[in-house]
């Protein structure tokens, strides 16, 4: 793994970690949801942000995993690491922000994410992370500004700019998917809808990787490896 066994995860005021996910991450905006923030350090400098939180609509997700209470699931809603550290650094930063979530709040049972394929990649991290996926689907809640290059969200348009439908038609619709992963931390729990293959996402044709359109076995012919094989998610 190299120097990846250096980096060192903890927690981080949300001030500093917004700021770090809005200059890195390819949105460039963060998610009001997020109340748990860890920092990836090297070499003594914040160089990645993993930030946890609330979903969107709790209500809507959280039959996916059972049991399973109000207050026991959180969402992975932004990762950003800049170029700095090494290969392997994702997967090992959400392996320690897991087990660090499993000893300081032992009543989280487990963990969601959403890749989106629109605008980044279709979620290597999460299945070299031991993330199960449950779900693919087209994303045609998004669209673009074309004099800005700002990209919005119909869900968050919708919430904070209600009175602006006029500029929302006027956006150029994106094309993509958005995948999504689940992560259990608490093993007797269940997951209530079905575990995809992760060979179904070149048969619906919604691989990507690093904003290009690419299947994943175009990924593996060229040498890009998806998982560390020196490294498990083991919490």
């Amino acid at each position: 793994m190299g120097r990846a066994k250096e980096i060192i995860v903890k927690v981080i005021p949300s001030k500093i970690a917004n700021d770090f996910v809005k200059k890195h991450h390819y949105s460039g905006k963060v998610v009001p949801n997020s109340k748990l923030h860890f920092g990836a350090f090297l070499d003594g400098k914040l160089h990645g942000v993993m930030s946890y939180g609330s979903p969107m609509d709790k209500s809507k997700v959280l039959p996916l995993v059972q049991p399973s209470l109000w207050n026991e699931m959180l969402e992975l809603n932004r990762m950003a690491f800049d170029a700095y550290l090494p290969k392997y650094s994702e997967s090992r930063c959400i392996a320690i922000s897991i087990r660090l979530i499993k000893k300081n709040a032992p009543h989280i049972k487990w963990i969601l994410s959403f890749s989106d394929g629109t605008q980044c990649g279709d979620g290597t991290i999460y299945r070299a992370s031991g993330f199960v996926l449950t779900s693919i689907k087209q994303n045609t809640g998004q669209r673009l500004d074309v004099k800005t290059g700002e990209v919005f969200s119909q869900v968050t348009f919708s919430a904070h700019r209600p009175n602006e439908k006029d500029y929302w038609k006027q956006l150029k619709k994106l094309e993509g998917w958005q995948l999504r992963y689940i992560y259990l931390i608490d093993k007797t729990c269940k997951i209530t809808v079905p575990i995809l293959p992760f060979s179904k996402i070149d048969e619906m044709g919604a691989g990507m990787y690093k904003g290009e359109k690419v299947t994943l076995k175009e990924r593996k012919l060229s040498g890009e490896v998806e998982s560390n094989p020196s490294f498990k998610l083991d919490v």
